[in-house]
């Protein structure tokens, strides 16, 4: 059996695994990721990046060079019901550089991160591997690696002093550590992902439509397309597919009457859409001795207001100055890794709380009174002091991480 020893391997080469592992190159500390695909190919859902996001791409030097591949700058989020705006969070209130949202394709993040850590000396990429097994002498015992399969099944052992479960919202790391993922039904909803070939019809917003019963997300993306997430009560798709193709393409026209032709045009059969699994969960424990879960695999959240990268990233902020220490002193057990949990598991129940409430504002029913206070409450957000405070909160989250660029060798931060 092939072996390989290293200092950290990380599970999944997603935007958190591979911005935590440029992070722990450029601080000295040898990386060995393990990815189950192969050049990036891979299915791809999140591409908005929060401010919060884009500062800590920014302060490792790739934002630059992912946005000149292609991406889309946006400027807030806005509800509408038919014509009439309820809701418009102006990103332009916050401090530049980072006052706007923006729509980059994750291939073209993921290229540039990747390209990082190969400049770096002590980095190894295991793709087209599996991980099929934790190496522990007992079940929650110290984790010191793990064994992956190859392309060609062929087993490759990974010691390392950490193991890091960056592995998204199915981790296959957590369900071998036996973490249970803390899954939650707290979002009623079945949400629907396709896209439309659309150039000259970009808005320059992340726009959601009401509707009776539903809600659509709208936001440019890049190359000259439109990004649609059809939001349905839960079980809903079920209905839809039962009705067939001409009434979800006649329901949809209704919601977004300006695309209506692009609809005809382009979505010809359900297999032109793609049911999005939306659940909440928490991890159970995110960090053993040896052993941490980030982003996803800690914590899921729902699409609404564009949070999963931007606390994957933060995760990976967070958890580098742990690692660096845990690893100086040759203990990266439990205690030494949990002050990355105390500060990061707080604002990922803050976001989901956030998220709650935005589903009801964005979706709720209740008549005319709950329209109205929708419509009131929308108003201090839009036009008040306290809606920039709830703008930057939504941006940069609860206690945003930076990138500790103190952390990187002399030689690293120069290069940088």
């Amino acid at each position: 059996m092939e072996s390989a020893d290293t200092d950290v391997c990380i599970v999944g080469a997603g935007p958190a695994g591979l911005a935590l592992a440029l992070m722990l190159l450029r601080s000295g500390i040898r990386v060995t990721l393990v990815e189950r695909s192969t050049a990036l190919h891979r299915a791809f859902h999140g591409e908005i990046l929060q401010p919060g996001g884009q500062r800590i791409l920014d302060e490792l030097g790739v934002l630059g060079a992912a946005r000149a591949r292609g991406a889309v700058q946006l400027a807030g989020f806005q509800v509408l019901e038919r014509d009439r705006v309820l809701l418009d969070i102006d990103y332009s209130r916050l401090p530049a550089p980072y006052g706007s949202l923006l729509a980059l394709p994750q291939p073209h993040l993921l290229t540039e991160l990747l390209s990082a850590c190969r400049e770096v000396p002590g980095f190894t990429l295991l793709e087209g591997h599996r991980v099929a097994a934790l190496l522990e002498r007992r079940p929650g015992s110290p984790c010191t690696g793990l064994i992956a399969n190859g392309p060609d099944r062929a087993p490759v052992t990974v010691r390392a002093r950490v193991v890091v479960g960056a592995d998204g919202r199915f981790s296959k790391t957590r369900a071998l550590a036996g973490i249970a993922p803390g899954r939650s039904e707290s979002f009623a909803h079945d949400v629907v992902w396709f896209s439309l070939h659309a150039p000259g019809r970009a808005t320059g917003q992340v726009r959601v439509h009401r509707a009776a019963g539903s809600a659509v997300l709208v936001h440019d993306t890049h190359p000259d397309r439109l990004r649609i997430g059809w939001t349905l009560p839960h079980g809903g798709w079920r209905h839809a597919v039962r009705r067939g193709i001409d009434d979800i393409r006649a329901e949809l026209a209704q919601v977004l009457p300006q695309f209506e032709d692009l609809l005809h045009q382009q979505v010809r059969s359900t297999a032109d859409l793609n049911l999005l699994d939306v659940f909440a969960s928490h991890a159970r424990e995110w960090v053993r001795d040896g052993l941490v879960l980030i982003g996803d695999a800690a914590h899921t959240h729902g699409p609404i207001g564009a949070q999963g990268i931007n606390l994957a990233l933060q995760d990976a902020a967070a958890l580098h100055p742990v690692l660096v220490d845990a690893l100086a002193v040759g203990q990266p057990t439990r205690e030494r890794l949990a002050p990355y949990a105390r500060l990061r598991a707080p604002a990922a129940a803050a976001v989901h709380r956030m998220q709650r409430m935005q589903a009801k504002a964005m979706f709720g029913g209740g008549g005319p009174l709950a329209d109205h206070l929708r419509a009131r409450a929308a108003t201090v957000v839009t036009r008040t002091r306290l809606g920039a405070k709830i703008t930057r909160k939504v941006a940069y989250g609860s206690g945003p991480a930076g990138v500790r660029q103190d952390l990187f060798t002399p030689v690293q931060a120069h290069r940088h």
